[in-house]
């Protein structure tokens, strides 16, 4: 039995043991068995469907052609199998996507195309297109990272609550759910989130949290978390706790606690008890550490 009659046979569920074990040995048993298998991980888009075997077969009659059941099921797993591997392939070969991410309590450095420095806080990811940087010069940013961008280059970081355009200049942005901030340490940035535009110039600051915005000034030269400090300033008590269990890769409960409360202050990444009374005492507030990754705070 060739080849061809093996393969056939093979997409039709149609070999008996000897002939299974002909097929399996063949050279190319293992691309065709990975092409089936990736298959299985994709899922199809509800707006991009591929057409039912209804539609391929009644576009296939209408050339007045006529073919075997047998047939038309092995021509169909065919188009299937190079639909996959086309697939397989413009993805390697088009998606030309670097992403960096860190997990809780980790802050990582990283290179831009152009050597800007980008230092991401903990719980974040950054992505950019690296081998189409001069014709897309844009970072995506879900997270909160700090830019050192060198001078003369440009480019846009878009979050999902606005977008930072720089040029030559170092900036914090900060993107957590309703929770917006964009930081000028040096340089000019230009901040558009829906209809609002500002320009930020070294010590200015905007923050828009809950659909609010606040203006207003700072007076240290980098981020705080860097030097590993979490620093708020009248913000909603459930962003603090946020920022404790993303520095320290704990879960956080809480009883009778009202986490809409504003709180100024701040704690070291260093001592997880240490910071959890620093959050905990300004507030009237005690705390267990019940686990190694389980916290419950509760009102005195």
């Amino acid at each position: 039995m060739n080849k061809e009659e093996l393969v056939r046979k093979w997409l039709n569920d149609d070999l008996n043991a000897e002939e299974l074990k002909m097929f399996q040995s063949l050279e190319e048993y293992a691309d065709f068995k990975k092409i089936l298998d990736t298959a299985t991980y994709f899922k199809s888009d509800a707006d991009n469907q591929m057409p039912s075997f209804e539609v391929f077969e009644s576009q296939y009659k209408a050339k007045n052609r006529v073919v075997s059941k047998k047939k038309k099921n092995w021509i169909w797993k065919v188009a299937a199998i190079l639909v996959i591997g086309f697939g397989l392939f413009a993805a390697f070969m088009f998606n030309s996507q670097t992403v960096v991410t860190t997990v809780a309590s980790e802050q990582r450095e990283i290179k831009l195309p152009d050597l800007s420095l980008v230092t991401l806080n903990a719980e974040t990811k950054i992505s950019f297109d690296e081998s189409n940087w001069d014709q897309s010069r844009t970072v995506k940013l879900k997270g909160e990272a700090y830019f050192k961008v060198e001078k003369g280059k440009t480019f846009d970081v878009v979050t999902q609550s606005g977008t930072v355009t720089v040029v030559g200049t170092q900036f914090n942005v900060k993107q957590r759910h309703d929770y917006f901030e964009v930081v000028c340490f040096e340089g000019r940035v230009q901040v558009v989130a829906d209809t609002l535009k500002r320009f930020l110039t070294p010590g200015k600051a905007i923050r828009i949290l809950n659909s609010k915005l606040e203006e207003g000034n700072v007076n240290f030269g980098r981020p705080t978390w860097m030097d590993n400090q979490s620093v708020f300033e009248n913000v909603p008590f459930k962003e603090v706790l946020a920022e404790i269990e993303r520095q320290f890769g704990v879960e956080v409960d809480f009883e009778n606690v009202d986490v809409h409360r504003s709180f100024t202050g701040g704690f070291s990444h260093d001592d997880l008890g240490k910071a959890l009374q620093a959050i905990t005492a300004p507030m009237n507030m005690s705390f267990s550490i019940e686990t190694n990754n389980h916290i419950l705070i509760h009102a005195n």
